[in-house]
C-alpha cells in the first residue's frame, strides 16, 4: 500500500483496492505520506551530514523510493544501511531491489521483536553497534498495538546503541484531525497491519532520555522544512516526527 502511495510499481490489487478506500476516507493521505516520506529524507540527510554513517531502518517496507541508502550515501558514500522488515515477500523483493547496491542489506525481522534484529549476523557484519547509529522507525511503531509494548521495545532498541546515535521516527496522532484518523484506522482494522494513533505524549516517550533535537516532535512537515509552512498547512498531516540523540 505504501509503495502505492508514493507512485511506485511494486504493490498488487488488493493493495490498490485497500489503500483506495484509505485515501476515500481521507483525501489528503497521500500529501500525508509524501511528506512522511519527506522527513525521513531531511532526517537522514541531517544525520549523515552530522557524520552519522551508519543507519538501521526498522519497518521499511519496499525500498523503492528515495531510499535511505541513496541519501545516506549521496553524503558519505560509504554510509551503509540495514533494513528490516517482517513480510517475506517484502523482504524477498526487497533483496532483489537492492542486489547492486553497495553497503546494503535488509533481512527479515519482526519490529516486536528487537532481539532478533539486534542479534542477527548481517546487522551485526554490517554495522558496527560500538559507534553511533541512526535508529528509524517511519510510519512503523503505530503498527505496534500497546499489548505489544512498544515502550519497553523501544527501550530495548535504545539501550543497545552507542552515544552520539540518534533515533528519528513518525508516529499516527491521536491529537489533530480525530474523525479523519478514525476513519483511516477503521480501514486499517481490515488489513494486515492495523493502526494505534498515539498522541504527542506517549510519542515523546518512546524517545526515552534520549535529547529532543529542535523543533521537537512536531508535525511531519514542520520538522525543519525546506520551505517555509505554516501550522495551519501542516495540521492535516497528522503524523508526528521527531529525531533525538543519545548522550
Amino acid at each position: 500500500m505504501y509503495d502505492y502511495y508514493l507512485g511506485g510499481k511494486d504493490h498488487y490489487a488488493a493493495d490498490r483496492a485497500a489503500a483506495d478506500e484509505a485515501i476515500a476516507a481521507d483525501p489528503t493521505l497521500l500529501t500525508l505520506l509524501r511528506e512522511n516520506r519527506a522527513f525521513l529524507g531531511r532526517a537522514v540527510r541531517y544525520l549523515a551530514e552530522q557524520g552519522i554513517d551508519q543507519f538501521l531502518d526498522i519497518g521499511t517496507g519496499l525500498p523503492t523510493q528515495q531510499n535511505v541508502h541513496q541519501i545516506a550515501q549521496s553524503v558519505n558514500p560509504a554510509a551503509r544501511v540495514a533494513y528490516v522488515d517482517y513480510d517475506g515477500q517484502v523482504v524477498a523483493h526487497g533483496r532483489a531491489i537492492l542486489a547492486d547496491s553497495p553497503g546494503t542489506r535488509m533481512i527479515q525481522a519482526d519490529a516486536r521483536d528487537p532481539r532478533e534484529i539486534l542479534e542477527n549476523d548481517e546487522v551485526r557484519r554490517l554495522l558496527d553497534f560500538g559507534k553511533p547509529i541512526a535508529l528509524l522507525l517511519v510510519a512503523t511503531l503505530h503498527f505496534i498495538p500497546d499489548e505489544d509494548d512498544p515502550q519497553g521495545i523501544m527501550a530495548e532498541l535504545r539501550d543497545a546503541l552507542a552515544p552520539g546515535s540518534h533515533l528519528a521516527l513518525t508516529h499516527a496522532s491521536a491529537d489533530g484531525v480525530p474523525d479523519v484518523v478514525a476513519k483511516v484506522v477503521e480501514v486499517y482494522k481490515r488489513t494486515s497491519a492495523p493502526g494505534t494513533p498515539r498522541t504527542q505524549e506517549q510519542v515523546a516517550g518512546l524517545f526515552g532520555d534520549f535529547e529532543l533535537l529542535d523543533p521537537g516532535i512536531v508535525w511531519a512537515p514542520l520538522w525543519r522544512p525546506e520551505r517555509s509552512i505554516t501550522l495551519e498547512e501542516a495540521l492535516p498531516i497528522w503524523f508526528y516526527a521527531g529525531v533525538g540523540r543519545k548522550h
